[in-house]
């Protein structure tokens, strides 16, 4: 998978160097100013499985393992590990690293950063759920104990963060914030972590301050000493932020504004492949829809309607309208760049209302029906437009939507509490591999995390069975066989109808240098501002 770097050169050379300043006059923060559509809802690692949020509170917190500049996996607060039995891991902690609060990082924070992120409000509990124990074997070494075989295990914990067990104990933070139900604690507002850079100040939703965590024990490759993240909603004022030099970069940038930014002076726009797969998702379990005039029945139960819903959406049409060509229109759940994509299950089905509206009269529905879709309006770039054309194209097929497009804060409560009929999400495997969309979007909901983000409770045993083999197989190219089946078993079902992947553009200044990874991910360890 490639991506763009930016004058990547630069950085080698430049390190942690500030420019010469006269002896009476006092050097400058490097302060990085930047904005995004949408807030990190909380500075608390476990509450939301939400790239932007992850994204961001990765600055602050750190993993096991990470990925590199290159998607590679490479050691973080471990240093290396390695299967000693077919369901044993040891890994080998850090040494001399701490807290931004100056406490020691130990086994004892793992092990606890696993309970918090296992137990209950977390939304991560997909990427532990396959631990079975961590045996404790000394201040630097653990043992993880799996329920089967599990050989993509470090992979899966490249978005589980520590935290310090001290400080959430001191800090009645001992569990996840639960967005579901609103339960808040400190761990919201305040952070207390291992990574380059460390929180200063929050106040939601307006601005939050980053500052450089000078004890780090690891590489810092940019000049940033400083952060300002300021959310802005509105595209235009973010442009314009950006166009008058308030901020330094913002994403994402709206298809109509590329040309213009990159016409201005001193500016222009990054764009690169992003990993993301937009879809749609049906509630395929309750006995009748929570938000629909159909009573007594739910018609997504039907897999004529389901198809219906998918032959009625002219993704070209979304392609060239609402995204202005920067999306790839999908079949599968999963892009092209991540591991098991096979591009011979990638057909779509054919754009075709007529058909769609006799798939809906033979499930019993001629004339229709209506039902709510639930949007998010401050997470993608045109993700409540695409949700308008959705709508307008299940109107021709008399599919009345009743649209409610809203903000993260919101919207992911919702429906994460399964409070949907009809909805649209987008997923980035953080494994960079199929199993990780299988095993979170697809899978029966059950146990350790299975199917946490299923939320229209699609359900096949013969493809839980598979995904179950997936996640043990370590032949590749049997496992490969095995994604390919699992995809094509679920593509045949209409388990949810992908829409595309969509193409990541950020506007910035010329004088930042920085790394656009596919996973979306803004490292400020890796700015440079000259």
């Amino acid at each position: 998978m490639k991506f763009k770097t930016l004058a990547f050169s630069a950085l080698i050379g430049l390190g942690l160097a500030a420019p010469a300043v006269a002896a009476d006059e006092p050097a400058k923060t490097v302060v990085f100013r930047f904005a995004d559509q949408g807030d990190a809802l909380s500075m608390d690692p476990h509450s939301l499985n939400e790239s932007l949020q992850l994204a961001f509170d990765g600055n602050i917190y750190e993993p096991l393992v990470q990925l590199d500049k290159n998607l590679k996996i490479v050691p973080a607060l471990a240093t290396d590990w390695k299967q000693t039995a077919p369901t044993v891991w040891r890994f080998n902690l850090r040494r001399n690293v701490t807290f931004h609060d100056g406490t020691p990082f130990t086994a004892d924070d793992v092990i606890f950063s696993y309970n918090r992120a296992r137990g209950e409000g977390s939304d991560i509990r997909t990427y532990v759920g396959k631990v079975k124990e961590i045996k404790k074997i000394d201040d630097y070494t653990l043992d993880f104990i799996t329920d089967g075989p599990y050989p993509i295990l470090p992979n899966v914990f490249t978005r589980w963060y520590i935290m310090s067990k001290k400080w959430c104990t001191e800090n009645r933070a001992e569990k996840p914030v639960d967005k579901r139900k609103g339960i808040e604690n400190t761990a919201s507002f305040k952070a207390n972590g291992t990574g380059p850079f460390r929180l200063k100040s929050r106040d939601p939703g307006t601005l939050t301050v980053l500052v450089r965590n000078l004890n780090y024990w690891g590489k810092i490759d940019g000049n940033v000493e400083e952060v300002d993240f300021t959310p802005i909603g509105n595209a235009a004022t973010r442009v314009a932020a950006l166009i008058s030099g308030e901020i330094d970069m913002m994403e994402p940038v709206p298809q109509q504004d590329i040309a213009r930014i990159n016409a201005t002076p001193g500016l222009q726009v990054l764009q690169g492949p992003e990993l993301r797969t937009i879809f749609l998702g049906m509630d395929q379990k309750r006995d009748e829809l929570l938000f629909s005039n159909i009573k007594g029945k739910n018609p997504f139960k039907d897999k004529r309607v389901r198809q219906a819903f998918y032959e009625a959406i002219d993704i070209e049409a979304i392609k060239a309208k609402v995204m202005r060509g920067a999306s790839t229109p999908s079949a599968l759940m999963i892009a092209p760049g991540v591991h098991g994509f096979d591009a011979s299950l990638n057909k779509r089905l054919p754009y075709d209302p007529e058909a769609a509206k006799k798939l809906l009269a033979d499930a019993g529905y001629p004339n229709g029906f209506e039902v709510s879709m639930n949007c998010p309006n401050d997470r993608y770039v045109n993700d409540a437009e695409i949700c308008q054309a959705v709508a307008s194209m299940l109107a021709r097929v008399n599919v009345k939507i009743d649209l409610v497009a809203e903000s993260k804060a919101t919207y992911f409560p919702k429906i994460l509490s399964r409070n949907t009929s009809f909805y649209m999400l987008g997923w980035t495997p953080s494994t960079i591999d199929a199993h990780d969309a299988l095993y979170s979007l697809v899978a029966s909901p059950g146990d350790g995390g299975q199917g946490q983000f299923n939320l229209g409770a699609y359900s096949n045993p013969k493809v839980d069975e598979l995904i179950s083999r997936i996640q043990s197989e370590t032949d590749d190219a049997k496992r490969s066989a095995m994604i390919s089946e699992a995809m094509k078993i679920h593509e045949d079902d209409i388990g949810h109808i992908p829409l595309h992947q969509q193409a990541l553009a950020w506007g910035m200044k010329k004088s930042v240098s920085l790394v656009q990874l596919p996973t979306n991910d803004l490292f400020f360890k890796w700015v440079v501002l000259h």
